[in-house]
This record gives C-alpha cells, sequence and structure tokens, in this order.
C-alpha cells in the first residue's frame, strides 16, 4: 500500500470508528433509563438515620442530589428502603413526592407482623409505593420465613394489592426461598436485586450447585433479575471499565432469563456506586446496546415496568 492510499486508509477507517462511536451514543440517549435502586437517607434528621451510605458519609442522599449526578439518560428512578423503621416509609414517600424525577419506592414492612395488613392497605393507598423489600437485611432472613405460614398470608396480601416483592443481598439460599415462595403465592411478582454481587462470590463448584434453581426461576415469568451491584474496582480502588470483564456473567444471566427479565439498578449511593454512576451506566449500556435498540429498551425501562408497575411522572419518563 503507497502512503497516499495508506493515508487514505486510516482516515476512513477513523471516520468510521468515530461514526460508530457516535451512532452508539445517540442511541444511547434515545434509550431511556429508570434506575430501579437507589437509596435514600438523611442523617441529618433529628432521629438520624439508620443506614447512611459508606462509612464516614456525612451527605445525605435526596432526590435532588441524584438528579444533579444522573447522568445522561436516566429520567427516573426508584428508591429501595434503607431503613427498618416503620415510620420511614412515610418519610421517604413524603420526599419522593417532592421529586418528579421518582417514579416510585420500595418500602419495608414486615409480613409477619400483626400490624402488616394495616400499614399495607395505608401505603398502597400513595401510588408511590410500588411494594416492600425482604432478604437478608436488618437481620431478616426469607429462607427462614417460607414456613411460616403467617409471613406466606402476608406475601398474599400483598400480591392481592398487586405490589412487589424485592430482595435483599442474594445467596444460594436466598434463590432457593424465591422458589418456594413462588410456589406457594404464584401471582407474587419477585424482584431478585445485586445478582451480580452473588455470582462474584461464587466459585465454580457454587455456581454449579445454584444453576438448576436459576433455570427454575428462569421458568417463572413474575420473577425477575435486577443487574445491580455490577461494577468492579481494581485493587488500586479503582472502577474497571473493561466490557470483557463483565461480559461472562451478563452472559449468563442473559442467556439463562432472557431478554424479558432482566432490569437495571445502580444501587446509589452505596459502595462503589456512590462516586460511579456514570460507569455503571456505561459498562451497563456497553453490552445491552450491542443487543439492539430494542432489547436495551427493555432492560432499561420496559421490563421494570413490568415488575414495579411505577408512576410516570415526567414527560422524558416513558410509557407503553
Amino acid at each position: 500500500m503507497n502512503p497516499l492510499n495508506r493515508r487514505n486508509f486510516l482516515a476512513s477507517a477513523t471516520l468510521a470508528a468515530s461514526a460508530a462511536v457516535k451512532a452508539v451514543n445517540a442511541q444511547a440517549q434515545l434509550v431511556p433509563i429508570i434506575d430501579t435502586h437507589i437509596h435514600l437517607f438523611d442523617q441529618t434528621r433529628p432521629q438520624g438515620a439508620p443506614y447512611v451510605g459508606n462509612p464516614g458519609n456525612t451527605e445525605p442522599a435526596l432526590p435532588n442530589t441524584y438528579r444533579k449526578l444522573a447522568p445522561l439518560g436516566i429520567v427516573g428512578a426508584i428508591e429501595i428502603e434503607a431503613s427498618p423503621w416503620i415510620e420511614d416509609n412515610l418519610w421517604v414517600l413524603e420526599v419522593a413526592a417532592t421529586d418528579s424525577i421518582m417514579v416510585g419506592a420500595v418500602g419495608n414492612l414486615q409480613p409477619d407482623k400483626p400490624e402488616f395488613a394495616e400499614y399495607l392497605d395505608r401505603y398502597h393507598r400513595n401510588q408511590l409505593f410500588l411494594g416492600i423489600r425482604y432478604g437478608n437485611i436488618w437481620g431478616y432472613s426469607l429462607m427462614n420465613q417460607v414456613t411460616n405460614p403467617v409471613f406466606i398470608e402476608g406475601l398474599k396480601l400483598l400480591q392481592q394489592a398487586d405490589l412487589v416483592l424485592d430482595t435483599a443481598n442474594p445467596n444460594p439460599d436466598l434463590i432457593q426461598a424465591v422458589i418456594r415462595v413462588t410456589d406457594m403465592v404464584p401471582g407474587l411478582r419477585v424482584v431478585i436485586d445485586h445478582v451480580p454481587a452473588m455470582l462474584r462470590q461464587l466459585d465454580a463448584n457454587g455456581r454449579a450447585a445454584i444453576d438448576g434453581n436459576m433455570r427454575e426461576l428462569a421458568k417463572r415469568p413474575q420473577v425477575y433479575i435486577k443487574v445491580s451491584s455490577v461494577m468492579i474496582v481494581d485493587a488500586g480502588g479503582q472502577p474497571v471499565s473493561d466490557p470483557a470483564v463483565y461480559k461472562p456473567n451478563l452472559d449468563y444471566l442473559f442467556q439463562t432469563f432472557g431478554e424479558d427479565r432482566l432490569i437495571f439498578g445502580s444501587d446509589w449511593p452505596n459502595s462503589v456506586a456512590a462516586v460511579n454512576l456514570t460507569t455503571i451506566v456505561q459498562i451497563v449500556q456497553d453490552y445491552f446496546y450491542a443487543k439492539g435498540s430494542a432489547v436495551a429498551e427493555k432492560y432499561f425501562w420496559r421490563n421494570s415496568l413490568a415488575a414495579y408497575k411505577w408512576v410516570r411522572r415526567e414527560y422524558a419518563q416513558p410509557t407503553l
């Protein structure tokens, strides 16, 4: 190849690469994102807060803070409970109502408590109240409760109210518990959060041991997998952005559950998500946009609408 042709070739290749990047970026901007996993708290309240984000954090996590940090594309968010205090269900709903970026909240109510039905009825009247979270958090154990008939009756009330059960901090026991719960309350929508974090913690034997249960859950269309807590940091604490690092686990989830069951969540402002929100979004955009805009739409908002039935409050927030 002579120098002139080589220069023309390189120039053409550069323009093609630039055009490809612009096309991907344009596509990313076209698909709106609903972040289904953020936490709100305010430790400056007189009573403080039971959860304040990362150790040493002194900044409250409020909707306007999230709005300012959210990268281009994020148009709505769902708050996931960050407090076992019953009164904080009301606090979150009141705070969420002040900013229309919030399309819903998942609270903390215990289905085995005598007052559960009363509180469920009370909070269900608020359209932003989408369901409850119960799992390996605050000393709760979903596995320990699946043999408790009172707890199961509470979940039936949740299902009758058309609300969702979000789980917390999955491990093999929790995966087994979700199978049993959906056997006993088959109409209940369940979201299993932070699944990539669980996969990272399992060795090859552990992965093989849960594979049968994961494939069983894949047969149940009311069970959704939240691809949250996805980002990895290196030994120096820097975010890893190489798509190849994330592809094996994302491939496993996509191949097991398909395009209709995976949903996006950032976990802001917990752990690495506190200062890496843009990178987290980019990691999953790299993966899901490679599968086409229709698949990306499902992951970034359509599947979350089916799972949570969140409330559209702004023009930019999508609707079917």
